[in-house]
């Protein structure tokens, strides 16, 4: 597939920011199961898929790891056919999983080669290769990475920092901080961790954004992948924004996944159907307890899968599969869909997820789009086609790269070297979260009890990036709460399993009951716990903080007119307005919440829906005793309203008063002519103590537990990033032996060569060919004999030591085929010398614009060039081709350069001449009368130039003869620049002059 034109992605301004010293490159790396694709920006380059060092644009996620070598992709994938116990594939399925998680027994099962041990810190699985060599699956993904950087930068020609990583869309907490630390192994700056099928709209809403209208447009896309399935419903249609104005934006509606169903299972079942044939024609052997032949089994199964998908039928034949037995079987296609039956019909189940998710219909889907290698299998397309009740289905999108092209074109709009036409992107979270906290309630009988209370964080499919605020207004004392997953009942009891555990993290709060005791004379506002769910969409908890309140009396007189214009704008937009019973107090929780998401610079939708869900929380609840702070709780339930309102009564009074002043004052200003009456309380008014509100913020320290999977320590992460800097190093050291040994190897036979041409025998001796011959095949001996264990500069000695004894040799071969072309050059330059010497010789007197100097230096340097030629050509005939030549080809070309620049001198003189005027050539002719005494009045006048008309008439002088109208044939007229530049000419000329002289 030929690249992609700049011209073909105009809408992609790709313009770089004033020059940086650091690199400005980015990438992206769509990870899928089997394959990875990588893709950059660069300067020059907007959008491009980068090739591999086999030339092709995907490259297998395949690690292979034996003793001191380690190889990937292609390399690695023809290693797990030689050795499968040391290749690792498809270990993405093994991130952030407990030992006992479903998945990592299926992963057991289809690969029993490799060995797996518990992580005894993290409960993780560890792939085992010896009892000193372990690997966890961050490691190897981390090794992926940092080989695919490796990629790009070869291929960018620029080192590479930043990069977008996508990532299946199913993938909870734990799975996705995986990626991140695998990402930080390898030293990699992750712009954004993006779901795949996030990327994948992207970039078909890209490539179509003149098509993206006011009217909305549903467009599902449906990617079977090699190792699972995902269908997304987006819902594509123009905005406005803040900052850019109306804008396209993609907004995921619906998602519906499968974990499991993929090409991979598919070929898995078609190499035990071939393992049962072999076995059938070969009853004494038993073909599925040898690793190597089930390796070679499922490499023929992957092509048979690809070639049925195209043919009726076909041969699946694998030479020496078993104790140098071939194999040959014939398979047809109804065969392979028989195997694959039951995985059909779970073909329609991710669509039925995501309309469910989307709260849609089929009615409402525009179009349906195939995305993922493994939906090119008919039976996919002819069961999926009747799932949705199309008449055909959307192939209009590159099946295996759109992922990578919109994840690159994220990665540009996420650096600050790129600038790109705005694209709005809207993802949803899959799973809802919620937070859990215990508290002690009073019962009607006086008696107290624990009450359990859930409150929902995000709900299921809410966008992200997004920021919440929770607040506690029940507890003056530390406490703890729970940050867990909410219903998760439209998962079946399969993917509950493989999900691992539901509870996220148990937060401790610390220093609740101390900032109560510091801030007696304050008002409790409550606890807030402020989370934030970023673009990668990993849930963090920034901080949390006990807000304080009191009224501070304050005189309105004394208002500065920025005070003023501020409780204005905070009486339009904050307080004083008309609240419902829950009081002003919500009011203030929900204006935090915007300022929270407004300094984030979150786009416009996100802020509405996060004010929408705070808005929720925060309405949930009111306060239960009347000792404690009356603003309503957002994360408590049962209300009790009787006393609460009355208190909210009273707050509302208080907090109108200064408006009722405030719109007292605008009243006079607007109309200064009231009575005496009016001016006399306005007056009044203005001398009342108004009461202002100062709000205090103390922090609460925090003790977080992650109760999924625990995250690595630093102390963790530090010696896996030097595991893998290790095997860098180890990898690059090995490299360079090998092309010592490598160069070595080569020098020695090519020379081996070289000295039974003619060439070379022609300008050495049979004694000198024979001494080199005698020591390239002694290092010849040593290379079969100690070279393979030799160090990297033991090699590059010895290299060293025989391009030494060969350089003369060398040296006078390399001469002699340069003198030719050399040589002819010379006697060019000679020859055009002398034409144009002469030709400047025969110039008229009158019109010589060359000195005799000038003209005698170019004659002399033609003379002893040429002499130099002649002297050195017949010196060198007397020499043998064994010696030393005393021809040299730099003499030539330091001679060629010599003469060249006299004759050009002399040339750029010539161009930038003035011609003479007739009256300097006339001034030399004897005259009689009236013309020999006084000028006429014509000549004394100033004619107009051409080219001139720019020159004031005060850089004239009129002491100077008047400039002429007359031009010689072929002269143009000059600008001041080219005058400036004669003049500069002129005087190096004349300065050159006197050097001479």
């Amino acid at each position: 597939m030929a690249r992609t034109p700049c011209w073909a992605l105009g809408w992609l301004l790709l313009a770089c920011l004033p020059p940086r010293a650091e690199p400005v490159a980015v990438m992206s790396v769509d990870m899928g199961s089997e394959s990875m694709k990588i893709a950059i920006v660069k300067p020059g380059v907007p959008m491009e898929i980068v090739l591999n060092k086999e030339s092709r644009r995907k490259t297998p996620v395949a690690v292979s790891l034996k003793e001191n070598e380690r190889l990937f992709g292609d390399s690695a994938l023809g290693m797990s056919i030689r050795t499968p116990k040391v290749a690792f594939r498809y270990f993405q399925d093994l991130l952030g999983k407990h030992i006992n998680n479903p998945q990592v027994a299926l992963y057991q099962t289809r690969f029993p080669e490799h060995e797996l041990v518990e992580d005894e810190k993290r409960q993780t699985v560890i792939f085992k290769l010896s009892q000193v060599v372990q690997y966890s699956p961050e490691e190897m993904l981390g090794m992926v990475l940092n080989y695919s950087r490796g990629l790009a930068e070869e291929f960018a020609e620029q080192p590479i920092k930043d990069a977008v990583i996508t990532v299946p869309t199913y993938f909870n907490q734990a799975e996705r901080r995986a990626v991140l630390h695998a990402a930080r192994m390898a030293d990699l700056k992750v712009l954004q961790l993006i779901n795949d099928n996030t990327a994948v709209a992207l970039n078909y809403g890209v490539f179509r954004r003149k098509d993206i209208n006011a009217t909305a447009q549903n467009i599902m896309f449906y990617d079977m992948g090699a190792g699972s399935t995902v269908c997304t419903i987006v819902t594509y249609q123009t905005v406005k924004t803040k900052d850019s104005g109306t804008q396209p934006q993609l907004q995921i509606q619906g998602i519906g996944f499968d974990r499991t169903l993929g090409g991979l299972e598919m070929e898995l079942r078609l190499r035990d159907y071939l393992a049962k044939l072999f076995n059938d024609q070969h009853p004494s052997k038993d073909v599925r307890k040898n690793p190597r032949a089930m390796a070679k089994l499922l490499k023929e199964a992957n092509r048979l899968k690809t070639v049925l998908s195209a043919n009726a039928d076909h041969v699946a034949q694998i030479e020496g599969l078993l104790d140098d037995i071939d194999f040959k079987a014939k398979v047809t296609r109804q065969e392979f869909e028989d195997l694959c039956s039951d995985l059909f019909q779970r073909v329609p189940g991710p669509v039925q997820q995501a309309l469910s998710s989307a709260e849609m219909k089929l009615d409402g889907i525009d179009q349906v789009i195939l995305v993922g290698g493994a939906t090119r299998v008919p039976k996919v397309q002819d069961v999926l086609l009747k799932a949705v009740g199309k008449e055909e289905l959307g192939k209009n999108i590159n099946a295996d790269e759109a992922a990578a092209m919109g994840a690159v074109y994220q990665a540009a709009a996420l650096s600050k070297a790129f600038k790109v036409k705005p694209f709005v992107v809207r993802d949803a979270a899959m799973f809802p979260i919620q937070v859990e906290f215990t508290r002690e309630v009073e019962e009607d009988d006086k008696s107290k009890s624990l009450k359990h209370n859930k409150r929902i964080l995000f709900q299921r499919m809410a966008p992200y990036p997004q920021r919440k605020v929770i607040t506690f207004n029940r507890y003056t004392d530390d406490f703890e709460f729970y940050v867990n997953y909410g219903d998760l009942s439209f998962l079946n009891q399969d993917d509950l399993r493989i999900f691992g555990s539901l509870n996220l993290t148990t937060v401790r709060l610390k220093g609740v009951g101390d900032s109560f005791k510091k801030h007696l004379d304050y008002e409790s506002k409550g606890i807030k716990a402020h989370f934030n769910m970023d673009e990668s969409g990993v849930l963090s908890l920034d901080r949390v903080e006990s807000v304080f309140e009191t009224l501070v009396e304050d005189k309105l007189e004394e208002e500065s007119t920025l005070t003023k214009l501020g409780n204005t704008i905070s009486s339009l937009f904050g307080g004083g307005g008309h609240t419902p019973e829950t009081g002003e107090n919500l009011t203030d929780s929900v204006q935090e919440e915007e300022e929270s998401l407004a300094e984030t610079a979150k786009e416009e939708q996100g802020v509405k829906q996060g004010q929408k869900s705070s808005a929720e929380d925060a309405g949930e609840e009111q306060g239960e005793e009347k000792q404690q702070s009356p603003l309503p709780d957002q994360a408590e339930s049962t209300p009790l309203k009787e006393e609460p309102q009355k208190k909210e009564k009273g707050e509302k009074l208080e907090s109108q008063d200064p408006k009722e002043n405030r719109e007292t004052m605008k009243e006079e200003e607007l109309s200064k002519s009231s009575g005496a009456s009016t001016a006399t309380k306005t007056e009044e008014e203005k001398k009342i103590k108004t009461p202002k509100k100062q709000k205090l913020v103390h922090e609460i320290t925090m003790e977080l537990d992650v109760n999924d999977v625990p995250d690595l320590s630093e102390d963790e992460l530090k010696s896996s990033m030097k595991k893998l800097q290790d095997l860098t190093v180890r990898d690059l050291e090995k490299q360079e032996r090998e092309k010592s040994a490598n160069s070595l190897e080569s020098f020695i036979f090519e020379t081996q060569d070289k000295l039974y041409q003619e060439e070379y025998q022609f300008v050495s001796t049979e004694e000198e060919r024979e001494e080199i011959l005698k020591k390239l095949s002694e290092a010849s001996n040593w290379m079969e004999e100690e070279g393979y264990a030799a160090a990297t500069k033991e090699l590059k000695d010895k290299l060293s030591e025989l391009k030494k004894l060969c350089r003369n040799l060398f040296f006078r071969v390399e001469e002699r085929r340069k003198w030719p072309e050399r040589l002819a050059a010379l006697e060019s330059l000679l020859n055009h010398s002398n034409i144009f010497l002469k030709g400047a010789r025969m110039i008229p007197e009158s019109d010589q614009i060359f000195t005799e100097v000038e003209l005698g230096t170019l004659e002399k340097a033609i003379n002893e060039t040429m002499m130099w030629k002649n002297e050195t050509l017949a010196e060198q005939k007397k020499l043998s081709p064994a010696e030393k030549p005393v021809l040299l080809s730099k003499d030539i070309e330091l001679k060629i350069a010599a003469l060249d620049r006299e004759v050009q001198y002399l040339l750029n003189k010539a161009k930038f001449a003035k011609p003479k005027s007739k009256k300097e050539k006339n001034a030399t002719k004897p005259d009689s009368g009236k013309n020999s005494t006084a000028t006429s009045e014509s000549e004394n006048t100033i004619p107009p130039t051409e080219g001139k008309q720019e020159d004031k008439p005060e850089d004239i002088n009129p002491a100077e003869e008047p400039p002429t109208a007359e031009k010689a044939i072929g002269d143009e007229p000059q600008s001041d620049s080219e005058s400036k530049k004669e003049k500069k000419l002129e005087a190096g000329g004349e300065g050159r002059k006197n050097d001479e002289l």
